[in-house]
């Protein structure tokens, strides 16, 4: 709630205004009637789709992935995201181009194609990677931790 994905959306469109090859995805908060009920996946090219939606309920029938009040929708999410980043992966290496991940959090971690999607991105030298994380709290998350460790990343904390 500080601005994170507001500031990757202002940035995104100085990038793309400039002709700076981008793509990626960000998440927004779903609201209805003034309280948040999930979040949504959006992707640069305009595309949309569920992340996570309140629970109806407080029984946990089949397998869910769940962060507090929100289910997520591994499927949707996987469905919209993994296609960006394996075309990220997979384009040469000529050019210098941009890749917006908003964000590498709990919920999108209950994905291990995407946590392998993520690295593989890392690992790519064609590709600048525009992403957010949570700040630490509680069980610190793997991923996270790992790239903000990384040599070659500079955090920067919004506020």
């Amino acid at each position: 709630g500080v601005g994170k994905t507001t500031l990757i959306q202002k940035v995104t469109q100085a990038l793309k205004s400039s002709g700076i090859p981008i793509d990626g995805f960000y998440t927004e908060e779903v609201r209805e009637g003034g309280r948040r009920t999930g979040f949504d996946v959006v992707t640069l090219s305009g595309n949309r789709g569920p992340l996570s939606r309140v629970s109806s309920d407080s029984s946990t029938s089949r397998r869910e992935y769940r962060v507090g009040q929100y289910i997520v929708d591994l499927v949707s999410f996987e469905q919209l995201v993994l296609p960006l980043l394996r075309n990220v992966n997979h384009g040469g290496d000529t050019e210098k181009r941009i890749c917006v991940i908003d964000e590498i959090g709990k919920m999108e971690l209950f994905s291990q194609t995407f946590i392998q999607a993520v690295r593989q991105t890392l690992a790519g030298s064609g590709t600048v990677v525009l992403g957010t994380i949570p700040i630490p709290k509680g069980k610190p998350l793997d991923l996270v931790e790992e790239i903000r460790n990384r040599k070659d990343v500079k955090v920067f904390n919004v506020s």
